[in-house]
């Protein structure tokens, strides 16, 4: 079914997921019973602040880590199909964002700002990748991840535009670097009992939310490149 159809006969949202929820929580020590019974399925968004402080990836991830594993080894070729997202962007494909010249790569003043994303739909390249992150340790321990992981990439400037996905579980994305302001606003059903809120995530923190049912879109905030990797999970 075309996207737009298939947000046209959605079926309309309970709004008792958002109806007393005026802020995001940030929360820490969450343990994997609490989690799945007061926000693991319910469609509270929340941050996480502490999920990620065993991660290798917040040291290793970046631009340059990217472009060596996906262009400069054989696993690379393994991943030419996975789905990617150029935004605003006029790259067509993973590849050739990878190929952008040093200054663009680093950000420099003046040169034009960029922002992609991109999944490790290849089981080589994800066994690569896992190696410096896990599954937060919050989710229950009956929780698997989703097989297939995503990584959003870019400077200052606009991320994602505003959108409701069309996925199957809710979803965690963790902010590796840069700073990243997401808006998020309740479906139109719920617009006069609900509010639409935002919230920075920092290096370090997780947010969870259900994108099947928050609209939401994405912000790059000043200063370092922003890296993100999320899954869903059921």
């Amino acid at each position: 079914m075309p996207n737009y159809l298939t947000k046209a006969t959605r079926p309309p949202e309970r709004c008792s997921m958002c109806t007393n929820i005026k802020t995001i929580q940030r929360l820490s020590n969450l343990t994997p019973e609490e989690f799945e019974d007061h926000y693991a399925y319910s469609g509270v968004p929340i941050v996480v602040t502490d999920a990620t402080l065993s991660w290798e990836a917040l040291k290793v991830f970046n631009f340059w880590f990217f472009k060596k594993l996906y262009t400069e080894t054989e696993l690379g070729e393994a991943a030419r199909d996975c789905q990617f997202f150029p935004y605003k962007t006029e790259f067509g494909s993973l590849y050739e964002a990878l190929e952008m010249n040093n200054e663009r790569a680093n950000l420099t003043n003046g040169t034009k700002p960029w922002y992609i994303g991109w999944s490790n739909c290849h089981d080589s390249i994800a066994r690569v990748l896992r190696l410096y992150y896990s599954k937060p340790y919050f989710l229950p321990h009956s929780a698997e991840n989703n097989a297939i992981d995503w990584i959003f990439m870019g400077g200052p400037g606009d991320g994602a535009q505003m959108h409701v996905d069309n996925v199957v579980h809710p979803s965690w994305q963790a902010q590796l670097k840069g700073r990243k302001r997401w808006y998020l606003a309740p479906p139109p059903e719920c617009l006069y009992s609900c509010t639409s809120m935002n919230v920075v995530m920092h290096p370090g923190e997780v947010i969870v939310v259900d994108t099947n049912r928050w609209y939401h879109k994405t912000e790059v905030l000043s200063g370092d490149i922003s890296i993100t990797i999320g899954a869903e999970y059921d």
